[in-house]
């Protein structure tokens, strides 16, 4: 995509916030070019905050944004369908400090964003090219980023039966976001969920927004979505938390157990070093593949 972009009219959804149990809502609004994803707390003035790694605040079993003691909590879900959707700037207002978690995976925000439509600006857009292979290891977590001509990603998981280990690796486009990974739920385990909830945490979950896994199957009526739904649902979290980046990324990440804490540090330790990146537009990408076609 040439152009920068940003929504082409307002949208709105209510619900509940997934660990704070709290109502809110929550009204996206075109932004101009050069803004970004901005954060705004209706509730408090309409303070603004942006998605950026700078302002990552919390990452466990969620990611979470501050700024001068103001919150945006369990923002990963939104970023990851916005950042897919290729929307460059938009203002998502909140009258409550949790994102609204809704059905527990993205495939209502994708209904947003097609209900609002997509407006193309004058801006020309910028990539962050990765030029450098980037590793970040705790113990058998490890999450990569590798030089590639697409934004790309591979994850892995290995939980505890009945999920076991599962893979999925994809080029994100729009289309397949929207298809192979926004339907995906958050999930849980039903031996987990009173220490959760002794910790301040799931407040709003329900079958309706998660899914829970007993040590023998699902509790949800419905059942899953997909037979490797959890390694589809953690690929939307990981795209989410590289959104923080703050450009579209062109690069293969491969996230092996990974989570929230190792998304945000590769991003991290990503935009600590320029050497490890450069920044473009879509016409030099284009020249680079015409010429590799032509050699």
């Amino acid at each position: 995509m040439r152009f920068e972009t940003t929504i082409q009219r307002p949208c709105q959804v209510s619900g509940v916030g997934l660990h704070s149990g709290a109502p809110v809502n929550m009204r996206l609004t075109p932004a101009p070019a050069g803004t970004g994803i901005v954060f705004r707390r209706s509730d408090l003035e309409y303070f603004p905050i942006a998605a950026s790694w700078k302002h990552v605040a919390r990452v466990i079993y969620a990611t979470s944004l501050m700024r001068q003691g103001v919150l945006i909590s369990t923002t990963e879900h939104l970023l990851s369908t916005i950042y897919s959707f290729a929307i460059d700037n938009v203002y998502v207002e909140l009258d409550n400090l949790e994102v609204p978690i809704l059905d527990g995976s993205g495939k209502p925000f994708v209904d947003l964003l097609r209900s609002s439509g997509v407006r193309q600006l004058k801006k020309q857009r910028k990539y962050l090219k990765i030029r450098k292979t980037v590793t970040v290891e705790d113990g058998k977590k490890r999450i990569s980023i590798l030089p590639d001509d697409v934004f790309r990603l591979t994850c892995e998981i290995d939980f505890p039966s009945p999920i076991g280990k599962q893979a999925v690796e994809m080029e994100v486009t729009p289309e397949r976001y929207a298809r192979e990974l926004a339907p995906a739920r958050t999930f849980g385990f039903e031996h987990e969920l009173g220490q959760m909830r002794e910790m301040g945490l799931i407040r709003g979950a329900t079958l309706e927004s998660a899914v829970c896994f007993t040590k023998t199957g699902v509790m949800n009526p419905g059942g899953l979505r997909f037979a490797d739904e959890c390694c589809r649902h953690k690929a939307l979290d990981l795209i989410g938390d590289l959104a923080l980046i703050g450009k579209p990324l062109i690069g293969h990440v491969i996230a092996e157990r990974a989570g929230h804490a190792m998304h945000t540090a590769l991003v991290a330790r990503i935009m600590a070093d320029p050497s490890l990146y450069e920044i473009v537009t879509f016409d030099q990408i284009a020249g680079r593949v015409a010429e590799a076609l032509v050699g």
